[in-house]
């Protein structure tokens, strides 16, 4: 435990030996050519992540396997793996990202494809491509790709979004394709996660207010189609109105989360001292890792997880106007889609565990277990780190520039 401890705190010098031109401040004396803040939020977000998982998961581990730190170490190679992957995307100019981001969506697509034929089927859902002993959950990349697709989008069509349906409505055919193959899964939070980030983004860009209202009536109407054509789904949401009508049953998970919330009271049980995660809440250092938090830190620790959260949310919108300010079109929105997109997604996620929406399935950003989910955000949180510093460096050549005249 100490070794593993240990790796993490060394997670952040690995980070900024392998990478000295972006974390060297040498080239321009007084200022910072990265986002220290938004670094050191992210990396506490990892970092409080692995211990949680440690605290949740165990007792699970010790059933399924005997061994109670078999998702302990899974999840520190997964960190590993963030490490290796915010290395070479810190390395990669945006403007690559921007040139590649119609290659990347086909490429993803054709994954999704892949995962209908090929999958790998868990608890029901056939979501995973597995290369080895590596399990790849595709939707979580397909948020990734489409978020730069529709940057690129926004950069090439901008007038036209502002004038005509025909521009608004390409990306949503886009955008119905990968829809269509994440639902055959069956992956409805990601779908769900698709659509807000898509919408948002053509709102911030312009769009007519008309086409705008029209999508969201269409989307509304067919979520609401897809849960009443589903069983499944329409026992999620009707649970989740009354989970105390059937403790037992279909509310099982929503009434043990709730019961976590409520040991936790205002500074919790303690660290690892929840009892909830004694295989009495299933899914608890997934999908409901926030009750075991609440459970075990309380009020307080939730709100100061929180919080975080909604600051690297904040700084990432903050960050595409700058970039927008600046005549970045790209960065800035696709800085405004990443934040969209943890945002939201933490707001679903913790809104299942409280039994304020549907139970969806979506991770934690940057703490639940899994590795998939975790490379991903960690991609996304590089990026906003890669594009602010870019975003530094013009504003010093420019000033340089200025200098020289």
């Amino acid at each position: 435990m100490a070794s593993s401890e240990k790796q993490l705190s060394l997670f952040g010098n690995r980070l900024k030996w392998s990478l000295p031109n972006l974390f060297s401040d040498n080239s321009a004396p007084g200022m910072q050519l990265y986002d220290r803040a938004l670094l050191f939020a992210v990396l506490s977000l990892i970092c409080f992540g692995f211990v949680m998982v440690m605290s949740a998961s165990m007792p699970e581990a010790q059933t399924l396997t005997g061994n109670p730190f078999h998702f302990v170490w899974r999840h520190g190679a997964y960190l590993v793996g963030c490490v290796i992957i915010a290395a070479v995307v810190l390395q990669v100019e945006v403007s690559i990202w921007q040139r590649y981001s119609v290659l990347l969506l086909f490429v993803v697509g054709a994954m999704l494809v892949a995962v209908l034929f090929v999958g790998t089927t868990v608890n029901g859902a056939t979501r995973w491509l597995s290369i080895g002993p590596i399990r790849i959950q595709v939707a979580e990349i397909a948020k990734f790709a489409f978020a730069i697709y529709m940057a690129g989008y926004l950069v090439r069509r901008h007038q036209e979004i502002r004038e005509n349906a025909k521009g608004f409505y390409k990306p949503i055919g886009v955008f119905a394709v990968y829809a269509f193959l994440i639902l055959m899964q069956p992956d409805l939070g990601t779908v769900v996660v698709l659509f807000v980030g898509t919408v948002g983004l053509l709102f911030l860009a312009g769009a007519r207010l008309l086409d705008f209202f029209a999508l969201i009536l269409t989307g509304i109407l067919a979520f609401v189609a897809l849960v009443l054509l589903e069983p499944y789904r329409m026992r999620r949401v009707t649970s989740f109105l009354d989970p105390w009508q059937d403790p037992f049953g279909s509310g099982y998970q929503l009434t043990q989360s709730l019961m976590a919330y409520g040991r936790g009271d205002w500074f919790g049980q303690g660290l690892g001292n929840s009892i909830q995660k004694l295989e009495y809440l299933p899914e608890a250092h997934t999908d409901f890792i926030f009750a075991v938090i609440g459970e075990e830190l309380g009020f307080i620790g939730i709100i100061a997880v929180l919080a975080v959260l909604l600051f690297v949310a904040l700084r990432a919108i903050k960050l595409g106007n700058m970039c927008l300010a600046l005549e970045r079109a790209f960065e800035g929105y696709l800085a405004y889609g990443i934040g969209i997109w943890i945002c939201f997604q933490t707001v679903v996620n913790v809104g299942a565990s409280i039994g304020m929406l549907p139970t969806k399935g979506l991770t934690l950003p940057f703490i639940s277990y899994g590795g998939s989910s975790l490379w991903v955000m960690t991609a996304a949180a590089m990026m906003l780190i890669r594009i602010d510093h870019e975003r530094r460096l013009s504003v010093i050549q420019a000033i340089e520039g200025r200098t020289n005249k």
